[in-house]
């Protein structure tokens, strides 16, 4: 069975942070976890925006210690539970935004400055998506070329976790920031596409975003002319760079990473924008089916089961925060109609999709009319409704 069925995921991930670098400047987490510096910077906004914070951890639940400093990699989901809650009891629906804007280049450590000395925009987010992992492996980053335009998503290994849509608007910020900090502070995205209903106030995501903000839409993507990704990036050393790939490279070494656990990052990716069969995965890791089939055999799962498990996870989170209808969720999910969608649906929780989106969606998003469906709704008051710059770009 899935885990977790027909339950919106509250809890932690399990395992357990690796050790650290031989330097002790960076520590690579595991699949599920982030670096505390999300924790720091979310600390920062919760005390400026005057939230109580002991009394947050405590109804969130969590260890009273979180905001005490640690080094630690923290679960994704923990940062969810808190974000949502932290969101409500500000009345702050793009907290998320907030917290994101403060990652910067330089605080990126190792990561951040090997895209300072890549030599292009380009070579920059080809580093980000193969190396976002040393900082961040609760999600997956992708960047795809179409034509004239260039597409960079985030997509989380539990989609369907609490504050997974606050934490999809906080890694897209993060990006953002990164990409003013290698092209210039007046950098602005064609589009910016966010899994998530639209909050009442739009105004702070439009002026921290400088372009047009898509809200209800099957994935966390910033899109942008492919030509950027030819812009040379100023004062990078290629020496420099090598050395911060190789020292990159150790820590992902210490990473244990299956074929499992690659293939869920991969189906994360894609199970909203193409078409996911075990032929075509087979071919991209240049095995046979059989193969590909025995491997993950021997891991003691399927295809069939990781693919069932993402549109799942896809489909819980799509229902849950945006007010995408099932006929639109099915068609993201690739199924040929929306009657197939809720046998599938049913299969995996009991119940149907309608159902569960009654029974999950948060609490402010449950009336009948379009501004009751909007997060935080009318009490969306506790924080400014106009953009707060956080720190400027490194």
């Amino acid at each position: 069975m899935l885990s977790s069925v027909g339950q919106r995921t509250n809890g932690g991930s399990n395992g357990a942070a690796t050790a650290e670098s031989s330097d002790g400047a960076e520590e690579a987490p595991s699949i599920g976890f982030i670096h505390p510096d999300v924790v720091r910077a979310l600390h920062t906004v919760l005390v400026e925006l005057g939230a109580d914070l002991d009394s947050l951890l405590g109804e969130a639940n969590l260890d009273p210690r979180l905001f005490d400093g640690s080094s630690k990699p923290v679960p994704f989901t923990v940062i969810g539970r808190l974000i949502a809650l932290a969101a409500e009891r500000t009345r702050c629906a793009h907290l998320g935004l907030l917290v994101g804007q403060r990652t910067t280049l330089a605080s990126l450590g190792l990561l951040g400055r090997l895209l300072r000395h890549s030599a292009s925009v380009g070579d920059a987010l080809r580093a980000l998506e193969a190396h976002a992992r040393v900082r961040d492996r609760g999600a997956v980053i992708g960047l795809g070329v179409y034509d004239d335009t260039a597409v960079l998503s985030y997509a989380p290994h539990e989609p369907e976790a609490e504050g997974a849509a606050l934490q999809l608007e906080r890694a897209l910020a993060t990006v953002t920031t990164l990409l003013r900090g290698l092209c210039g502070a007046a950098w602005a995205p064609l589009e910016v596409l966010l899994p998530r209903s639209a909050p009442l106030d739009t105004a702070p995501y439009i002026g921290f975003f400088r372009g047009p903000v898509r809200f209800d839409q099957e994935a966390a993507a910033l899109v942008f002319p492919a030509e950027l990704l030819e812009q040379q990036n100023a004062g990078a050393d290629p020496a420099v760079r090598r050395r911060l790939e190789d020292r990159i490279r150790r820590l992902e070494a210490d990473q244990v990473t299956t074929l499992t656990d690659k293939l869920r990052e991969y189906l994360q990716t894609a199970v909203t924008r193409q078409r996911c069969t075990a032929e075509r995965v087979a071919r991209l890791r240049l095995v046979t089916r059989r193969t590909l089939s025995r491997r993950l055999r021997a891991e003691g799962t399927s295809f069939r089961r990781l693919a069932s498990e993402a549109q799942f996870r896809a489909a819980k989170q799509l229902l849950a925060d945006t007010s995408m209808s099932l006929a639109q969720i099915s068609g993201c999910l690739d199924f040929s109609e929306p009657a197939a969608f809720t046998h599938a649906f049913r299969r995996w929780s009991g119940t149907t999709p309608s159902a569960w989106r009654r029974a999950n969606r948060p609490e402010t998003q449950r009336g009948e009319g379009p501004e009751e469906r909007r997060a935080f709704g009318r009490r969306d008051t506790g924080c400014s409704s106009t953009f707060v710059p956080g720190p400027a770009p490194s």
